[in-house]
């Protein structure tokens, strides 16, 4: 078990190495030029978001949609500290480590509740976040924080979402993931197992909120430039159809999903206006395509047990 675990690791490792390599050499010698390099970016940013986002959704069970004001938390945190001197790489671990707290101090309250509660919970603190960052005068208030230096580079998303796939990948294939998955599938069969859920789902929204954080901070080095409503809960919206469209607990779905709703927009610029009305159509197009595709899955998934059945009863 260990070593495919080992195998799989280096293959993944070394696919992403080429992966940077390409990338790296397209960038330097002007291939892909500065808005595309952007747009790329920013893509291995919401990979970032949607995967901390899948752990909490996807893996625990719980829908949050206010998922966003850890990225505020981290995007602003990691851009303050800067100011007074710490370099990059710790501000960015301080603005997640903040976004972590937080994460924890919300997650001890609220996760006790569960569905609709929750959900609209969640939403109400990402509303309280957007709304206090736009009355703290030192942050820029409603006008945002300006002056931030650029130094999110490709090399650091890149290497900041890697590390994000392997952690997390890592949480839910350990006994820890699988605690949680439990907590998903049957609460009140999980506590009788034994199984502390509000122990874990805090440790989910921890996590995902730490990454969460991460992102902001990469994010608020790229833009050079944040504000409040950057993070409201339309972008906690955002996240939830990355991962619902990616699939329940599928890495690759979720990062395949995000890449293209964010490419998506971009793709559509050219309609103009016309674009804002073209995306929601096709976004309403795919989720009924996935659901019939999930349907379709499952009367195959019928048909082959009934056929089982059927050969066995022949057979007596």
């Amino acid at each position: 078990m260990m070593k495919t675990y080992v195998k799989k690791l280096v293959a993944f490792l070394a696919a992403s190495a080429v992966v940077f390599v390409v990338f790296s050499l397209l960038l330097s010698n002007g291939v892909i030029n500065a808005y595309y390099k952007q747009i790329i970016m920013t893509v291995c940013i919401n990979i970032i978001l949607a995967l901390s986002a899948n752990l909490i959704i996807n893996f625990t069970g719980q829908l949050t949609l206010g998922h966003s004001a850890f990225m505020a938390i981290g995007a602003y945190a990691a851009a303050a500290i800067y100011r007074v001197g710490l370099p990059f790489f710790f501000s960015l671990i301080f603005g997640s480590l903040v976004a972590a707290l937080f994460g924890f101090l919300i997650g001890l309250p609220t996760l006790r509740l569960k569905g609709d509660y929750l959900a609209i919970t969640t939403m109400g603190f990402c509303q309280i976040i957007v709304v206090v960052l736009q009355n703290i005068p030192q942050f820029g208030g409603a006008q945002g924080m300006t002056g931030i230096p650029a130094d999110t580079t490709f090399a650091w998303v890149f290497f900041s979402m890697i590390i994000t796939i392997i952690v997390l990948y890592h949480v839910v294939n350990s006994r820890q993931g699988r605690a949680m998955i439990s907590v998903r599938e049957d609460e009140i069969a999980a506590e009788a197992m034994g199984i502390n859920t509000t122990h874990y789902k805090v440790m989910a929204f921890t996590l995902g909120a730490f990454f969460a954080g991460l992102a902001g901070g990469l994010y608020a080095f790229l833009m050079m430039f944040i504000e409040p409503t950057q993070f409201n809960y339309f972008k906690s919206m955002d996240l939830v159809i990355y991962v619902v469209l990616g699939g329940s607990g599928n890495f690759a779905g979720c990062i395949a999903s995000t890449g293209i709703l964010t490419l998506l927009p971009e793709v559509l610029r050219f309609l103009g206006n016309y674009r804002m009305v073209v995306y929601p159509l096709l976004l309403i197009i795919i989720m009924i395509m996935r659901a019939k595709n999930i349907r379709l899955s499952r009367l195959a998934g019928i048909f082959r047990r009934t056929g089982k059945e059927g050969d066995n009863n022949a057979a007596a």
